[in-house]
């Protein structure tokens, strides 16, 4: 079902533009793929739109709006989770349409975490909720009492989530009782919004912080297994933002904003090799390869050695992780939602709805839910790509 098409008018006249991004005068920028095509805008081939859905509604004067919450899915009920800036949590249906709502007080910094359907939401308000993906019934509640961070992240039946202020908590996923916590204490000097996403793996977490170290922890108790500074000394931008990687040969990666991408034994914290290109705020693995985002480009290099294989400029600060889908690595530049060819670096499509997109897309098989700028959360598919 399509939603409110008369609305995509407004934005045809920009969303067609052509020659925005930074290193590809001739990639076309796709507003509607619904609408018309001209020559400079020809039919997409990668994906269509099942429907779209307008969240959000905006307010008086409202200047750039950003969504920064990634969708989450539960793939037994069919519901999209939807975190956005007015504070609602909602499910939205296979057909686009609303499910439930539940309001919080202030908006939200990271997205839902979806686990045998069961909603885990990080409030901004310094409360995690555990709701019922389907009906929007809580389930539990705790209170961190600071501005919650991260997408949730559940393993070993703990629910694991970061703070803004440095605190990663662990409480237990049955019924949100405190399990333990581990916190640094934040730098003096000024600091790159985000948080580090823990990793869980092997019984062990992994974790960065503001003040530029990677952690080590215990998983059954949050005890300190090593720690390791990656940004020196100093007292601004030492962030350690990523979310680390871990390949099966126990190698870890992760970057430090102010020196770049290393690769660490998991075991002891132990330098492997490091790429010191600064300004990396998110990473994502695949295979042999690391892709790194972060101050107008984004990176690919070999996991082996650091080696860097190629780099795509795009004149804009990118901060939100990519993802991949159908053979694409699919990154959300603020602008629009880039298609870049992971193999090469070539971008395929630039797709804007309508103020750009922040937030990471969720993938669900041939699906993709994206949430814009604007509030408004579409359903993709995707056309015959290879995975």
């Amino acid at each position: 079902m399509r939603k409110q098409l008369v609305s995509w008018k407004h934005w045809l006249g920009s969303a067609v533009a052509v020659g925005l991004l930074g290193g590809c005068s001739t990639l076309p920028r796709y507003g509607n793929p619904e609408l018309p095509r001209t020559e400079q805008a020809p039919p997409v081939d990668y994906f269509s739109v099942d429907w779209w859905a307008p969240l959000v509604q905006p307010t008086t004067l409202e200047y750039a709006p950003r969504e920064v919450a990634s969708p989450a899915y539960d793939a037994k009920s069919k519901t999209v989770i939807a975190l956005t800036r007015d504070g609602y949590v909602r499910g939205v249906g296979p057909d686009g349409e609303l499910k439930w709502s539940k309001r919080t007080s202030t908006r939200f910094a990271a997205g839902a975490q979806v686990s045998d359907g069961v909603a885990f939401i990080p409030g901004g308000d310094g409360t995690l909720y555990a709701l019922d993906a389907a009906t929007g019934e809580q389930k539990w509640q705790y209170a961190a009492g600071e501005s919650l961070a991260t997408v949730p992240v559940i393993a070993e039946g703990l629910v694991l989530v970061a703070s803004e202020s440095d605190t990663l908590y662990a409480v237990k996923v049955e019924d949100g009782v405190w399990a333990w916590q581990y916190r640094r204490d934040p730098p003096s000097g000024f600091t790159v919004r985000g948080a580090s996403t823990p990793l869980v793996r092997d019984g062990n977490v992994y974790v960065g912080f503001s003040d530029g170290y990677i952690v080590s922890l215990n998983m059954k108790d949050g005890g300190a297994n090593w720690e390791k500074s990656l940004s020196g000394s100093g007292s601004e931008f030492l962030d350690v933002d990523t979310t680390p990687a871990l390949d099966d040969h126990g190698q870890l990666y992760v970057a430090s904003y102010k020196n770049g991408l290393f690769a660490l034994e998991a075991e002891t914290g132990d330098l492997v090799w490091t790429s010191a290109v600064g300004g990396m705020t998110s990473l994502l693995a695949k295979g042999q390869m690391l892709f790194t985002v972060g101050d107008g480009r984004v990176d690919a290099y070999l996991a082996e050695d650091g080696r860097l294989l190629w780099s795509y400029p795009l004149g804009e600060r990118a901060g939100q992780t990519p993802v991949f889908a159908k053979g694409m690595l699919i990154v959300p530049i603020q602008r629009s939602l880039l298609f870049l060819d992971p193999k090469t670096g070539q971008a395929r499509v630039s797709w804007n709805p309508g103020d750009g997109i922040s937030a990471t897309p969720f993938v669900a098989g041939s699906k993709l839910f994206v949430l814009s700028n604007n509030g408004w959360l579409y359903s993709l598919h995707f056309n015959g790509l290879k995975g």
